[in-house]
């Protein structure tokens, strides 16, 4: 009998183990991997040894166009960049990718961008980067014309019948 009892209890004990170790695997929940809104780092510029040749999004580079260049953003991307040590800003779109990674800089920004940053001669500058929305309005037709209403649309109204009205007894 004990060597039953003993096959018992450990069956016993190994169900309940599974079933916690299961209970347990179902509660837990993957990492979200966090989505960063804004990035702080190195930005250092590019200009005229670039110039005319041809960027990621597949148009000529233009040192004089406020553009830049990221790993981090998709291309089109429209960014404001704001110089840390002399908060100048300025609005970029991202046109390219770089720079390169083993530099450790998060944005590569045009010559004119630079200039506007107040950077040009540093070459590289702490900056804070985010993203903006973009808003595109896009307005209705205007007819000139007055168009009458389907029939189908217009909606027949009946008034509800009234009440009847009783007699108030005196």
């Amino acid at each position: 009998m004990q060597p039953k009892l003993r096959m018992a209890v450990t069956i016993f004990a190994a169900s309940l183990l599974s079933a916690s170790m299961i209970s347990a695997a179902s509660r837990a929940r993957t990492p979200r991997r966090k989505v960063e809104s804004h990035f702080v780092g190195i930005a250092s510029w590019y200009g005229i040894q670039h110039q005319g040749l041809k960027m990621a999004n597949g148009k000529r580079f233009d040192r004089h166009k406020l553009t830049a260049a990221s790993w981090y953003v998709p291309l089109g991307t429209v960014l404001r960049v704001v110089n840390l040590e002399n908060g100048r800003s300025v609005t970029v779109t991202v046109t390219d990718r770089g720079p390169n990674l083993r530099l450790h800089r998060i944005l590569d920004l045009s010559e004119a961008a630079a200039w506007k940053l107040g950077y040009v001669e540093k070459g590289l500058t702490p900056v804070f980067v985010s993203p903006l929305l973009s808003y595109a309005p896009q307005h209705a037709q205007f007819l000139r014309t007055l168009v009458p209403p389907s029939t189908a649309f217009v909606a027949a109204y009946s008034a509800p019948p009234l009440p009847a009205l009783r007699a108030l007894a005196p």
